[in-house]
């Protein structure tokens, strides 16, 4: 079955990547909306896509249409993955899922009353990297998981700035764009939850209005492991990369949380160093054949609503960590 779809929002990651992955996974992209009617129809066409919205009940009408894929600025998705679901829509939505916990539980129930399926684009649990990773663990290689260290500071490309760094109402900010990623690609790794987060926050010049552009801090997860991670939008010349150290040995990931299937894993232990072999798949491939499955029935897609709210917990307990000087639980209300 060919699943069709439309786009909520006319955005560059959309064109970038996720239009792309819709068609390579078989898929159509089918329709697309935008508040600004002449640039949904310039996207359209640029696109090779055939409809162009300007209005989100018209767009839900379309009988053309099975799922959509949210990537509008983070206080909108709420209202349009309701309305989407209300619809009969499957929803592929944008992290985080909302501004606030109840709104992000409101959508999964939204979601779970109509019977359709509702993922969050935590694209980065689908990196062959991190999957050698979770394997890596999970067959004992390191032993008993300590500690974890991410570090995913870059820099925020002009065509990105914007809404990211001036509109707090938005959802602007480095901890609901990049820490709350950090968060999904932890739990997937080491197959376990954060329960407490402390954090210092940064304004290097980039944020305005009073966001942060940077971010360090620390999560303990359920095991008592400890997890150091460094997000920034003002960094230009760094790597990133993502580490996890065991009571019998370690993983080394290097330039590995990014959208591009790249980078490196090193097993290192009492057999020495060995280079782990990850593929190169396309992270919203992989994540768009699990979403089509699952519409399917077979199986769940990649990142669940509950992944969703997960990560959304901890994003909003990291940002009042930083704001308050303490230490703060992470309560999702699942």
């Amino acid at each position: 079955m060919t699943i069709r779809w439309g786009l909520i929002g006319a955005s560059t990651i959309a064109r970038e990547w996720v239009i792309g992955a819709i068609r390579a996974t078989g898929g159509e992209v089918v329709s697309v909306l935008s508040s600004n009617e002449a640039r949904g129809k310039a996207y359209a066409a640029e696109n090779n896509i055939a409809k162009a919205f300007s209005e989100l009940d018209a767009f839900l009408a379309d009988p053309d249409v099975d799922a959509v894929y949210i990537s509008t600025t983070n206080e909108l998705h709420r209202d349009q993955a309701i309305a989407s679901a209300k619809a009969g829509k499957h929803i592929l939505c944008e992290k985080p899922l909302a501004l606030a916990l109840a709104d992000a539980h409101a959508m999964a129930a939204a979601a779970r009353e109509a019977g359709v399926v509702l993922a969050t684009n935590h694209h980065l649990r689908n990196a062959g990297t991190h999957i050698a990773m979770r394997d890596a663990i999970a067959a004992g290689s390191i032993g008993r998981p300590l500690a974890a260290r991410v570090f995913h500071a870059v820099f925020l490309p002009p065509h990105l700035q914007g809404w990211r760094l001036d509109k707090p109402a938005a959802g602007g900010g480095v901890i609901l764009d990049i820490t709350v990623h950090d968060t999904d690609t932890l739990r997937f790794v080491l197959r376990q939850n954060p329960v407490e987060v402390t954090a210092f926050s940064q304004a290097g010049g980039m944020g305005k209005e009073g966001l942060e552009d940077a971010v360090m801090g620390v999560m303990r997860f359920e095991s008592g492991l400890i997890a150091q991670f460094h997000d920034g939008f003002t960094t230009k010349y760094a790597e990133t990369g993502f580490e996890v150290h065991g009571t019998d040995g370690s993983l080394i990931g290097r330039n590995v949380m990014t959208q591009k299937p790249v980078g490196t894993v090193t097993l290192r232990n009492d057999a020495g160093e060995t280079e782990l072999n990850p593929g190169n798949r396309n992270l919203y491939e992989t994540g768009l054949e699990a979403f089509h499955r699952a519409i399917s029935g077979k199986g769940a897609p990649s990142a669940t609503a509950e992944d969703g709210i997960w990560s959304l917990a901890t994003g909003l307990a990291v940002a009042e960590a930083a704001s308050t000087g303490r230490a703060v639980k992470v309560e999702t209300g699942l």
